[in-house]
């Protein structure tokens, strides 16, 4: 794993029951909420994972879990055999681990909420947790398959799907074959490919966990120390390479979702209102909550996500958008990742700028 702009710090298992350390204000850029574990570090967020399901689980083996975690570092560092190494800027190493152990903590949460028939269970919760390894392993390139893209954000529209896929070749690989149908459906809830509503599964459990998945990805995500500026500085990016920042409409015909990094945020506390609390909310059946039970009560992923937001609509009130200053690292597969994707899209914007300036301006459609 190569990190670009940053020094990697050693990183230590998560603790339950600490309130100053939850409410620290001395949180890393590369640290989870409660400034605890390194979620940069797979080694320290396995650390961190393992002791969760030891407490939760503590007849089942560990085995594939650390396997899994193995096998996510060699992916996204560029040693698994046939895959280049993660090359996106906000879905790198960090937004993975950190996602994962959200999840993690969910599901221990979970477990000890709820009555024995509806617990996941120990094989469930292996599922999930490497699923959740795996969740954007779409956007990593395949050497031979992919030999035509340049970056995995170009995958953005459909890389759930490719995450999917890669999980039905790989499961087998780990002994969890039986884990095939559940884990490449449940893996949707972390995107925007499938109607929700209209995933079905035999057991409700299986559908819990994919609840529980898909509010990790939400939460650690939004709540990331430096998540204004991720989206402004390379969510943006990710989404001009992918097609969703200007979309092509129609032969001639342009739909400008985002004109810049700085429009995405200011349309992100839209976004948050109308989609990201409905998942939370409604679709995903406010499982943020079991969060709470390892915290006394408290929930310091949706304390840092109402922060975040709260402090983005200060900017954008007072247009000084110098108060987001932070200058997070990435941790990527190799090195030029960061200028290489910059490169990706100023060369994708003057594509379109040349295109526009053949038609009609009034064909750039701001929406």
């Amino acid at each position: 794993m190569t990190e670009i702009r940053g020094n990697v710090q050693s990183g230590t298992p998560a603790t339950t029951n600490n309130k100053k350390k939850i409410m620290s204000q001395d949180r890393r850029n590369d640290y989870d909420v409660t400034n605890t574990v390194q979620v940069s570090n797979p080694v320290a967020v396995r650390e961190a994972v393992h002791e969760l399901f030891r407490q939760t689980f503590p007849a089942a083996s560990f085995d594939k879990l650390w396997l899994a975690f193995y096998d996510f570092d060699r992916l996204f560092s560029g040693r698994f055999p046939d895959y280049e190494g993660c090359d996106t800027t906000y879905h790198d190493v960090q937004h993975t681990l950190d996602m994962t152990l959200a999840l993690a903590r969910l599901i221990t949460g979970y477990e000890r909420s709820v009555d024995a028939g509806e617990r996941p269970g120990a094989d469930r919760a292996q599922m999930a947790i490497v699923t959740a390894l795996f969740h954007d392993s779409g956007y990593i390139r395949h050497k031979e398959r992919d030999k035509d893209f340049s970056n995995g954000a170009q995958f953005t529209l459909y890389h759930v799907s490719r995450s999917a896929d890669f999980l039905r070749r790989y499961l087998p690989e780990l002994g969890m074959a039986r884990d095939v149908a559940v884990s490449s459906m449940i893996v949707h809830f972390t995107g925007y490919e499938l109607d929700l509503d209209k995933i079905e599964l035999d057991d409700p459990r299986d559908i819990i966990c994919g609840h529980l998945i898909g509010t990790a990805d939400l939460i650690a995500q939004m709540a990331d120390r430096c998540y204004l500026e991720k989206c402004r500085d390379r969510l943006y990016h990710e989404f001009v390479a992918g097609g969703i920042a200007i979309e092509i409409a129609g032969p001639g015909e342009y739909v400008v979702r985002y004109k810049s990094g700085t429009d995405l945020l200011k349309k992100t506390p839209a976004f948050y209102q109308q989609v990201t609390r409905d998942r939370l909310q409604r679709k995903f059946n406010r499982v943020y909550r079991y969060i709470e039970v390892l915290y006394d009560g408290q929930n310091p992923y949706i304390d840092s996500i109402r922060k975040n937001v709260a402090h983005l609509i200060h900017v954008i009130e007072g247009g000084n958008w110098s108060l987001l200053r932070r200058e997070p690292p990435c941790f990527l597969g190799y090195e030029n990742t960061v200028n290489d994707l910059e490169t990706l899209v100023s060369q994708q914007l003057g594509d379109l700028r040349g295109k526009a300036l053949e038609i009609d301006s009034s064909m750039l459609m701001p929406v």
